[in-house]
């Protein structure tokens, strides 16, 4: 018994000596569900280093041109707007669980369309499939990281989220080395397959079950999941009590308690986006080019190293900081990172005419070469300033928070409504950032986004609520008296 950690439930009576909590069957249940963000990760990091390849293929009916490469790349955040909205049905009617199990069959299926594909379309049926897996992922593992665990390791093991998402993006730049485009996607497939084999020994959220009346099966979840010895009827109780029978109609978006946090997760999702990462990964190895690295492969993993460092940094320290603290220093850290971006651009680029020029691969090589030596350091800096404090905090913290704040009742819609905001603004970001800087000008794009983490700060201190330490019951119940 000595080598299992044990925790004390926060909220238990004070009568309670304390009941033993013990988490190595949680922490197996959230490694189980983080297999999804793992292969989430490998979708989005597959296109680095396939569409270079794909771009020089002998066969004509798969080489990509400059623009069916980005349409390569961000269809999947097509896919994953629609997964956002089956998967917030999914949720609600199958379970949680289902859910997970069932997204694993797009996964495989996309990379198998991929590595057997004919022509271009092909390959964007089959990164449109892995979009849509991603969307429902990226919906079901919060929420059912938040459902299984308690209060003292939500924010822990809710940020592991993203960490196994930067995980499988440096996996998939790294595998991408070494490895052929088809053999990548197959090397893509494992971890999905992987989960459906442990998410099929692993139990459904007590919260659901209580939802569906299956009392029994929810005791039978938290003993499974808090070890014998935790005082399982308290917290069935505690959830029971938060449990509304009815269920969910349109009306009832009129109601504080409901609309207050969809409103607050979909703001969430919207400023996550326009911080301007997929602008600045977009352009990392450009950065790194200009600044003599000449490895642009490299390059893309030292960003993705610096991604998972500071997201393990997070995971590990967001129950003690909380939320908001995090929110406060990476929007701040990316609010100065991307002023300096803008700095570097301003000073780089020969005159305003030219760097309207929307290519900024043009306008760093039109560039006085002097000019731009000298100060290549300073978009380096900048560069990894910039992921680092994304990564500690606007990667992980809203996706946790999204997954804590909404009622039982209104979780399934409400996170769908989320990630569809989430990745509808992704693809907006990086399709129509070359367009942005055309209009406004590389460094006035980038002080732009300069401007929306300042936002990022000012909305984080007036409407997001601390919700470290607390359950999710505690956590609706304080939407409902406001």
């Amino acid at each position: 018994m000595a080598a299992e950690e044990s925790r004390c439930l926060l909220g238990y009576p004070a009568s309670d000596s304390c009941p033993r909590v013990q988490n190595k069957k949680l922490y197996l249940a959230t490694f189980a569900a983080v297999l999804g963000p793992l292969s989430f990760g490998f979708v989005l990091g597959y296109s680095s280093p396939v569409i270079p390849e794909l771009r020089k293929i002998n066969d004509p009916k798969l080489r990509l041109d400059s623009n069916q490469a980005s349409w390569f790349g961000s269809v999947v955040t097509l896919g994953a707007a629609a997964g956002g909205i089956l998967g917030g049905y999914l949720v609600d009617k199958a379970g949680r669980k289902p859910s997970l199990m069932l997204c694993s069959i797009p996964y495989v299926f996309g990379y198998i369309v991929i590595i057997s594909a004919q022509n271009v379309w092909m390959l964007y049926f089959g990164r449109m499939l892995t979009g849509l897996a991603s969307g429902i992922t990226s919906l079901v593992v919060p929420m059912y990281i938040s459902e299984v665990s308690h209060p003292k390791v939500r924010g822990m093991l809710g940020s592991c989220v993203q960490l196994m998402v930067v995980t499988g993006i440096l996996g998939a730049y790294v595998a991408g080395i070494t490895l052929k485009w088809h053999w990548l996607a197959v090397l893509c497939a494992f971890p999905s397959c992987i989960m459906l084999l442990f998410m099929s020994f692993m139990p459904e959220t007590p919260r659901f079950l209580l939802n569906r009346h299956k009392r029994s099966e929810a005791i039978a979840s938290l003993r499974f999941l808090r070890g014998p010895h935790a005082d399982h009827e308290w917290e069935c109780r505690q959830i029971e009590a938060s449990v509304q029978e009815e269920g969910l109609n349109l009306s009832e978006f009129k109601n504080p308690s409901i609309y207050r946090p969809l409103l607050t997760g979909v703001a969430l999702m919207f400023f996550q986006q326009v911080t301007g990462i997929n602008a600045v990964m977009f352009y990392a190895e450009t950065i790194f080019e200009n600044a003599d690295f000449k490895d642009s492969r490299m390059a893309s993993v030292v960003v993705g190293s610096i991604q998972v460092c500071f997201t393990a940094v997070a995971a590990l320290i967001i129950d003690k900081t909380g939320r908001k603290v995090l929110l406060y220093i990476s929007g701040i850290i990316m609010a100065l990172s991307t002023a300096l971006f803008g700095l570097y651009f301003k000073m780089v680029l020969p005159n305003r005419n030219n760097s309207s020029n929307p290519d900024v691969l043009f306008n760093l090589n039109s560039a006085s070469p002097g000019t731009e030596s000298s100060i290549s350091w300073l978009a380096v800096v900048s560069l990894g300033l910039f992921v680092a404090g994304f990564a500690l905090g606007w990667g992980p913290v809203p996706w946790l928070v999204i997954s804590e704040i909404f009622p039982l009742k209104a979780r399934g819609v409400s996170s769908g409504a989320c990630v569809l905001t989430n990745w509808v603004m992704a693809f907006l970001v990086t399709k129509e950032f070359n367009d942005f800087i055309g209009f406004l000008t590389s460094y006035g794009t980038f002080w732009l986004f300069s401007a929306f983490c300042c936002l990022n700060v000012t909305f984080t201190a007036f409407y997001i609520p601390e919700t470290k330490g607390q359950t999710l019951e505690q956590i609706e119940a304080y939407y409902r008296r406001s």
